[in-house]
């Protein structure tokens, strides 16, 4: 079970009823109008990341390999695609666990993402043979 998934409605909950214990009726709409705007926050961002997505192609990534170093073990899908500026092409089955994304870049690099419960679980960086670069700088 996650227990997340809870905090926010046990939180909002509790800071309703320790409004309306402090302040009444005046302290409960104060506290509904706070959660009214973490609420509004949290959709403006949500539209901003998609409105940037809308605007690329789905499934490109500027690099696959910075992607691949700055991708971290939990984070979300809106982060992800944050993080691309653009929506992954999905390489699963709709609503099969785990979700499988994929972002190509110019050179063919690409990244897999496998997402468990919203969350990534794993990912790997496959770059084309013959992609060897000087590392000497010359």
């Amino acid at each position: 079970m996650n227990v997340s998934k809870w905090m926010i409605p046990i939180a909002a909950v509790l800071g309703l009823v320790g409004a309306y214990q402090a302040y009444g009726w005046p302290g409960v709409a104060f506290a509904v109008t706070a959660l009214v705007m973490w609420a509004l926050m949290h959709f403006n961002r949500l539209v901003h990341v998609l409105k940037r997505a809308a605007n690329r192609p789905v499934g490109y990534v500027g690099s696959a390999v910075m992607l691949n170093a700055k991708l971290k073990t939990g984070v979300n899908l809106m982060h992800v695609v944050a993080l691309t500026k653009s929506l992954g092409e999905q390489r699963s089955a709709k609503d099969e666990q785990p979700e499988i994304y994929r972002w190509t870049d110019g050179t063919q690099s690409t990244v897999t993402c496998h997402f468990v419960n919203g969350r990534l679980s794993e990912w790997t960086l496959v770059r084309p043979a013959g992609d060897e670069t000087p590392q000497d700088g010359s």
